[in-house]
C-alpha cells in the first residue's frame, strides 16, 4: 500500500487511541506527510510551535554538557534546540524514517556538536539504563500505544537527576476560546494543511481527534509519578494550546 493512501476512516477517528494497529497507521502516516511537515508546523501555529519548543528547552533546565535524548524526534526541531543550547550530546530517535531522513539533511549544514538520529520506538527504547540527563518528547506522546510504558522507559534512562520534559497539545480551558480553537483546528487546519502536504492518508483529520480524545493533564501526571518522577509540574502555552509538563528522576 502507498505510503499516501488514506489510513484513517472517518469511523476510525471516532477513538483513534483506540485502534489495534494504531503504530502502524502513526508510522506510515508520518511517513506520508514528512516532506512538508515542517513547513505545516510553522504556518499552522503562525510561528509558535518553535516558541514552544524554546520554552521546553527551558524548562528542562540544560547544564551545558549534559546529554540529551528527544524521543518521537521527527524532522529534528527540538534536538536542534537542545543542541544550540549547549547540551554536550543530543540523540534523535523516531520509528518513521521519512522523518529521520529529513533530520539528518537539516544537520548537515551545522558544525561539530549536532544531534544524532536513529530508529527507535518509545516503548523499546535501543537506550542504555541510566544514560541521560535530559529526555524530551515533544507532540509525540499521544501517538504512543501505550503512554505510560512509554513514561516508564523514559524513567529507566534517565540519571539520577536527570529530567523529563513533555511538549503536547491541549484543549483551552476557556469556553470562548475553545470553541474559537476548535473551529480552526477541527475545520480549517485539517483541510488546508491536507491541501499543503498533498495528503490523502487523513493525518490532519487524526491531529485534531488525536488531541481531543487524549488523556488529560491529570492523568498525564499521574503516570509520571506512577514511574517514580518527582518535583512534577505543568505550564501552559499560548493560551492553552500546548501544555509542557516537567519531572525528575530523584538521586539515592
Amino acid at each position: 500500500m502507498h505510503t499516501n493512501d488514506r489510513v484513517w476512516s472517518d469511523h476510525e477517528l471516532d477513538d483513534p487511541h483506540g485502534a489495534a494497529d494504531k503504530a502502524r497507521r502513526v508510522r506510515r502516516m508520518f511517513a506520508a506527510i514528512a516532506p512538508r511537515y515542517d513547513l505545516n508546523n510553522r504556518l499552522h501555529s503562525l510561528g509558535r510551535d518553535q516558541a514552544w519548543r524554546r520554552a521546553a528547552v527551558k524548562m528542562a533546565k540544560l547544564r551545558r554538557g549534559e546529554h540529551v535524548l528527544d524521543v518521537a524526534c521527527g524532522t529534528g526541531d527540538l534536538a536542534m534546540e537542545f543542541a544550540a543550547s549547549g547540551a554536550g550530546s543530543v540523540v534523535g530517535a523516531d520509528f518513521t524514517f521519512d522523518m529521520l531522513a529529513i533530520a539528518r539533511r537539516k544537520t548537515k549544514s551545522l558544525s561539530a556538536g549536532a544531534p544524532h538520529y536513529h530508529a527507535g520506538d518509545a516503548l523499546r527504547l535501543p537506550i542504555k539504563d541510566h544514560a541521560v540527563d535530559v529526555v524530551s518528547i515533544a507532540f509525540g506522546i499521544r501517538n504512543v500505544v501505550n503512554p505510560a510504558v512509554a513514561i516508564s522507559e523514559f524513567y529507566r534512562v534517565l540519571r539520577p537527576g536527570g529530567r523529563l520534559v513533555i511538549l503536547e497539545f491541549a484543549m483551552p480551558a476557556n469556553p470562548l476560546l475553545r470553541c474559537l480553537y476548535n473551529g480552526y483546528f477541527q475545520h480549517v487546519m485539517p483541510r488546508t494543511a491536507a491541501l499543503i502536504a498533498r495528503d490523502r492518508s487523513g493525518a490532519y483529520r487524526y491531529l485534531p481527534r488525536s488531541v481531543s480524545t487524549f488523556i488529560g493533564r491529570s492523568a498525564i501526571l499521574s503516570m509520571m509519578q506512577d514511574a517514580g518522577l518527582t518535583d512534577t509540574a505543568t505550564r501552559s502555552l499560548s493560551l492553552g494550546i500546548a501544555t509542557l509538563y516537567f519531572g525528575v528522576k530523584q538521586t539515592g
